[in-house]
């Protein structure tokens, strides 16, 4: 049987107000196809989610339109009050913590990234976008595939440019935010041209534990570096497994 990822779903309401729990399907089909894994939607009902875990191989972090609510990260008042998802929050926040103890692979992607270094005591720029001689990082007006074009250069280094083969990669770009003061744990493996920190890795991380800013899944089979990247967590999620096995 192949393994199992996780995927938090995020909260959202619908046209008729009716709470629905989901993700953009090019997630599931990433971790699929990508990751050569059965992708599993997580409700976002905050503690009760950690059960799911006894279950799951790896966990993947995917991006969304909302953002980590400042409270979290003692950012001061929130300068998007519409773009929140509380429930997201309260889940993905403790299943992080509690996935890296277990010494499961994890993979954050956009929104992941930011929530991987809040989770671990960092904090972010709510609006990356002004802060001093920093890049609009924010999608561009158009279609869908306009907004995940490429768009701007980013510098690996450490095991994430092993993973990728290559020192630097062209990426698209579709965040407000980013990571401000990195957490303890965490080292920088991406930073764009702008000096955003664009990957990280979990330094004490027992398996494949990599945040990146830019979304790998979109597009992925065409893509060298992000097919790498999915096929990377996709090893460490069978690793992960086996080892289960063995130890039962």
């Amino acid at each position: 049987m192949p393994p199992l990822i996780g995927i938090p779903a995020c909260a959202r309401l619908v046209v008729n107000g009716q709470l629905r729990h989901d993700t953009p399907a090019r997630y599931p089909a990433a971790v699929l196809g990508g990751a050569g894994a059965v992708p599993i939607l997580i409700p976002p009902m905050g503690e009760a989610a950690l059960a799911v875990l006894d279950a799951l191989d790896g966990l993947m972090l995917p991006g969304s339109p909302s953002n980590v609510h400042p409270s979290h990260y003692d950012g001061g008042d929130s300068l998007t009050p519409e773009q929140h998802d509380l429930e997201r929050d309260a889940t993905t926040l403790r299943l992080i913590p509690e996935a890296l103890s277990r010494g499961m692979p994890l993979l954050a992607i956009c929104r992941g990234i930011q929530e991987l270094n809040v989770a671990l005591g960092g904090t972010l720029h709510q609006r990356l976008h002004e802060v001093p001689e920093r890049m609009d990082h924010r999608p561009e007006p158009g279609t869908i595939e306009e907004k995940y074009a490429p768009r701007h250069l980013v510098f690996l280094s450490g095991q994430l440019a092993r993973i990728v083969g290559s020192s630097k990669i062209l990426v698209n770009s579709l965040h407000g935010q980013g990571i401000d003061v990195l957490a303890p744990g965490l080292v920088v493996e991406a930073t764009a041209t702008d000096g955003t920190i664009e990957a990280v890795r979990v330094e004490p991380a027992r398996s494949f534990a990599f945040g990146v800013q830019w979304h790998p899944e979109w597009g992925y089979a065409d893509d060298s570096a992000s097919l790498a990247i999915f096929r990377a967590f996709g090893a460490a999620c069978a690793a992960y497994r086996s080892g289960l096995r063995s130890a039962a």
